[in-house]
């Protein structure tokens, strides 16, 4: 019986064990999004700073079924694609601002979202905002969180639970063009002492560290989106007074520059960083989709924006509760003068989670997140 004893107690040990060990992969369930990036991903980090870019007013978020319809901070009539990525993965709940009140405790293990609204790849960049959140300082922000996560977890248990259940989001550089190098006035000295091609270096030596700063604090799976067609957005075809059926050149062409750098880095950072996968998200061209070919899509235009004032398109005065509002909010590709709709995000999104290397590669987010 003392053997039978001892083998039984063997079994038991193993098994909790082998318990624990599944304990740190499994007990997650969907995982987590660590969100970082511009207003395209702000889930409402700008409500927490005295800043001109906000839209935490109405109509804002009249289409987000988790606040009914109240404005979260989001740029957009819903979700942003971040939501819905996070929800495609089995998210069990939206990745809460980091500088939310709520976003503690068991709460981090959704993940956080640390864009900011304005924000960009440069330090510089967004100063008309007065206030805004660089990825630096975002990086920064998720080093607290890494703190917060060994505090809850255990270094073991975070380091596991970081390298192997969550995703790293990076949607930036929008705003390094078009309240950066492109802004009127403000970015003329910027762009008599730098060539086109020196910014874009300068922003990939910047984001390049970035990227690796977070590799460091233990984010091992990426995926970082390219800069879309800036020059089709409302605002700039309403400014430089294009056709409805055309975009503009300069900011398409410098948003074309960057990308292909862009790529150059992520191949860079996948063979250099040992353990690490970085997808790239083909934005600009699935835009480009969306916009070339938006009645495929069920949409009636890709050039007017549902929610602001402002020339043949809209596309001057930000959405807010004194600006026109379309009645078909769904039948439009973009939001207001800058952002995607919801009903493009869940296109992008679905593009970006199942679609193939055309829009993601080498792999896409849900092979990704399988690793």
């Amino acid at each position: 019986m003392g053997r039978l004893a001892a083998a039984l107690a063997a079994v038991a040990v193993l098994c909790v064990t082998l318990a624990a060990g599944a304990e740190v992969v499994d007990e997650f369930g969907g995982g987590a999004s660590f969100i970082f990036g511009d207003s395209l991903v702000d889930a409402g980090n700008n409500n927490y700073i005295p800043t001109l870019s906000r839209a935490n007013m109405t109509p804002n978020g009249i289409d987000f079924a988790a606040s009914g319809g109240a404005p979260t901070g989001r740029f957009t009539n819903g979700r942003t694609i971040a939501d819905i990525i996070g929800e495609m993965l089995g998210q069990a709940d939206y990745s809460p601002p980091f500088l939310a009140p709520n976003a503690t405790g068991g709460a981090i293990l959704n993940g956080v979202n640390y864009a900011s609204g304005g924000g960009g790849i440069l330090n510089a960049t967004g100063k008309v905002f007065v206030n805004r959140i660089g990825m630096d300082v975002q990086v920064d922000y998720f080093n607290v969180t890494r703190g917060q996560l060994d505090a809850l977890l255990g270094r073991d248990r975070a380091r596991e639970f970081l390298r192997r259940k969550a995703i790293f989001s990076v949607t930036v550089g929008s705003n390094d063009f078009l309240n950066n190098y492109l802004m009127p006035v403000l970015s003329t000295g910027t762009r008599i002492r730098e060539s086109p091609d020196a910014f874009v270096d300068d922003l990939i030596f910047h984001l390049r560290d970035q990227l690796t700063r977070l590799y460091t604090l233990d984010a091992r799976k990426f995926v970082v989106a390219n800069v879309g067609p800036l020059g089709c957005i409302p605002y700039q075809k309403t400014i430089n007074r294009v056709g409805e059926d055309e975009c503009v050149k300069l900011p398409n062409q410098l948003a074309a520059q960057y990308n292909s750098r862009l790529r150059e880095l992520i191949i860079d950072l996948n063979a250099g960083l040992p353990g690490a996968r970085f997808c790239l998200a083909n934005v600009y061209d699935l835009v480009m989709e969306l916009i070339t070919n938006y009645p495929n899509y069920g949409f009636q235009t890709a050039s007017v924006a549902c929610c602001g004032n402002g020339g043949s398109y809209d596309g001057l005065v930000p959405c807010g509760p004194t600006t026109s509002l379309c009645d078909a909010r769904d039948k439009h590709v973009f939001w207001d003068p800058y952002h995607p709709s919801e009903a493009a995000n869940v296109l992008l999104a679905k593009y970006i989670v199942d679609g193939d290397s055309k829009y993601i590669s080498p792999m896409n987010l849900r092979k990704l997140y399988s690793l």
